[in-house]
């Protein structure tokens, strides 16, 4: 406070540098980052679910979904990560992934995993996706949980041998 009681004020000039800098570290990520590291899908069209995961040396990594957000992570433990940022799942803009309101859950069919899972820059966006698919509201930390539980899930049924040819496989001629 100064002497006269009041707070001091951020010029508006300075607050709007402030946002556009945060905001053009993200933009773009679509075209710089076209297809998904870890699986090739298109993230344009995959923008609602899309995510870039930034590291602290600068370099980032653009992603489909938080499957493949975990996948990149798992590759590079000892790298320091700088931010995590998720599509709002109505906006497709990038927010950061521990202010997000999360939703786990609902009809919408997931992106690359079983149980979908979805953010919202607003917990009033995620309620109103509740009320109109379903699902519940969720943390960071709970969708991370979630999704770390689907990934080892499918590493490990990875791991167990098929009594048969890949669901959707046509069989050898003959069988």
């Amino acid at each position: 406070m100064t002497s006269r009681g009041t707070r001091p004020r951020i010029p508006w000039a300075t607050l709007l540098l402030l946002c556009a800098a945060v905001a053009g570290a993200a933009g773009g990520d679509v075209e710089r980052h076209r297809e998904c590291l870890h699986c090739g899908m298109d993230r344009k069209a995959y923008g609602y679910s899309r995510a870039l995961v930034q590291y602290q040396d600068g370099s980032e990594v653009g992603v489909c979904s938080l499957h493949c957000a975990l996948v990149e992570l798992d590759a590079n433990p000892g790298k320091a990560v700088r931010a995590i940022l998720v599509a709002d799942r109505e906006t497709r803009e990038l927010v950061d992934a521990a202010a997000a309101t999360w939703v786990l859950g609902g009809d919408k069919r997931p992106v690359m995993s079983v149980r979908p899972r979805w953010a919202f820059a607003t917990r009033a966006s995620a309620e109103a996706f509740v009320r109109a698919h379903g699902g519940e509201l969720a943390t960071w930390p709970e969708a991370l949980a979630a999704a770390r539980e689907d990934l080892a899930r499918e590493r490990a049924s990875a791991q167990q041998p098929r009594a048969g040819p890949a669901l959707g496989c046509a069989t050898p001629a003959g069988r």
